[in-house]
């Protein structure tokens, strides 16, 4: 799943020396901002926008608001922000949000049962051994074919990224993958390329990815498939480009050792490039085909069932849906994955006892990013009750204002690297931030989905690099690469995907 949003790996990080700083993890960070939101809620004035029939704010009605709240009142909403951000219910009248109100559903209850069964469908594809010992029989078979070996890891990775988040379980591949380089006549920085920037790429330009596109287009009460076309020409795009930059590099290694940047460990160099350098991996059964089927149609299906096809293929955001559209969201994704995690294990002949200890353990290994995207939720209904989120929304506003649609989705990919640093969750930051930045392109006349992209965009960008990931500072400590020579192969990389990323959406928010 999606980075930062589970603990790292077991002997992926050096023991925390005493007196040393270490980044908070993100349910600590939430509950900071959680108080300081609060607080900062008794100095920002009340107000609110006028809205319009579909509940959009409407521009320039921007007006001072008596919040009515005492001192009782607010302490209240902080004690119970957990629970509003996962089953609050907002009155229709006083739009105020509480546990025991009559009216929508505000909280995130469908968003947090639908992370825990995809955890659930993930953990019991993992524990049939199907999806690991494919990827390790397609490294296998490449393994004479250096820049294919290198394409197609990068590409499954992407792939694996783009629609599930796979990123911290790339850290059990580097076995694998580390001395197939070196016996290819590459170094160790090209199995560090080829596996964080695969994945991260993969995750950079999530297009169903459900710890990022999903969250955040549903806290931007969007479809999960709004913005699917934008999003699958990122990927496609920034995966070749990706691609090709860690070949470039690899093939200036194979060509001169000495121009390697991470540099060789005594035994490195000499690994013979024959088949002998790479450990055989078991062959495939029938058992994992089918696993690999059935995992391969879920996630076809789950596309399927969330886009809006009529809008996409024609382009007309109002379109009336075709008939065979499903129009799926988190409830129905919910049960899904559900299912299909039984499927998955009949399928395996795991049994009943293994299937439901497998289920729950995977629930319950996601539920750390579920309680993240429930403590976000709960900070914008401390903001919606004291009425500040409209405030807030304003302010933003007028620095925005006048600018081009394209102009604005690039200032919305800018604003959103420092807060994918300071909130180390995807689906924390994307709860937090969207009910904010959503209302914006409606002023701005882009497409909410452009936010979405731009937003994720920036949290895949930044988790290709920063230190405070699991991904990329356990994968540099088992490849025992420097995570300062990491950098120094990486930045430029890092620049060509931020002129691309400004690019396309400044492209996806002048079309809408």
């Amino acid at each position: 799943m999606s980075t930062t949003d589970t603990d790292p790996e077991p002997g992926t990080e050096e023991p925390a020396r005493k007196g040393k700083f270490t980044f908070p993890s993100a349910l600590t960070v939430l509950a900071i901002v959680t108080v300081a939101v609060w607080l900062l809620a008794f100095l920002i004035p009340s107000g609110q926008y006028d809205r319009n029939d579909s509940g959009a704010p409407v521009q320039g009605t921007y007006h001072r608001v008596d919040s009515g709240q005492s001192f009782v009142d607010r302490l209240g909403d902080l004690f119970l922000a957990p629970v509003n951000g996962l089953y609050g219910i907002q009155d229709e009248k006083t739009s105020l949000v509480a546990p025991d109100n009559v009216g929508a559903l505000y909280g995130s209850a469908g968003v947090f049962l639908f992370v825990l069964a995809i955890g659930a469908f993930i953990t019991v594809v993992f524990a049939t051994g199907a999806l690991d010992r494919g990827i390790g029989r397609l490294a296998h078979r490449l393994r004479d074919r250096g820049a294919l070996l290198i394409a197609g890891v990068m590409v499954v990775f992407s792939v694996l990224g783009t629609v599930e988040g796979f990123a911290e379980e790339t850290l059990g591949f580097y076995g694998l993958i580390v001395p197939l380089m070196l016996a290819l006549g590459y170094d160790r920085m090209t199995a560090v390329g080829a596996i964080i920037l695969g994945a991260g790429v993969g995750v950079l330009c999530s297009t169903v990815n459900p710890f990022a596109t999903g969250v955040a287009s549903s806290a931007a009460d969007i479809s999960l498939g709004d913005g699917i076309v934008l999003r699958f020409a990122m990927w496609i795009v920034l995966t070749a480009v990706t691609v090709a930059y860690v070949i470039r590099y690899a093939r200036r290694v194979q060509r001169s050792p000495e121009r390697s940047l991470s540099g060789f460990l005594p035994g490195d160099r000499d690994q013979e490039q024959s088949s002998a350098g790479a450990a055989e991996v078991p062959e495939l059964t029938g058992l994992h085909k089918a696993v690999l089927i059935v995992t391969a149609l879920v996630f076809a299906f789950m596309i399927f069932s969330v886009v809006p096809w009529r809008s996409a293929l024609t382009g007309d955001a109002d379109a009336e849906p075709y008939g065979f559209e499903l129009g799926w969201s988190f409830p129905e994704l919910a049960a899904l994955f559900l299912c299909a995690a039984v499927l998955v294990g009949l399928v395996a002949r795991m049994g009943e006892q293994k299937l439901s200890s497998t289920i729950v353990q995977g629930a319950a290994d996601f539920v750390s990013p579920a309680l993240v995207i429930l403590l976000a939720r709960g900070v914008t209904t401390i903001m919606n009750n004291s009425k500040i989120t409209d405030t807030v929304l304003h302010s933003i506003e007028g620095v925005v204002k006048g600018t081009s649609s394209s102009l604005f989705a690039i200032i919305v990919f800018i604003v959103n690297l420092p807060l994918a640093f300071l909130i180390p969750s995807t689906s924390g930051h994307a709860t937090l931030a969207m009910p904010i930045l959503a209302p914006l392109a409606d002023f701005a006349g882009v497409s909410r989905a452009v936010v979405v992209t731009a937003w994720q965009s920036a949290s895949g960008w930044m988790n290709l690099w920063v230190p405070t990931t699991a991904v990329t500072i356990g994968g540099v400590a088992l490849a025992k690469v420097g995570y300062d020579k990491y950098l120094r192969f990486v930045w430029p990389l890092l620049a060509v995907l931020f002129v691309l990323i400004c690019g396309f959406v400044a492209l996806g928010a002048a079309v809408t």
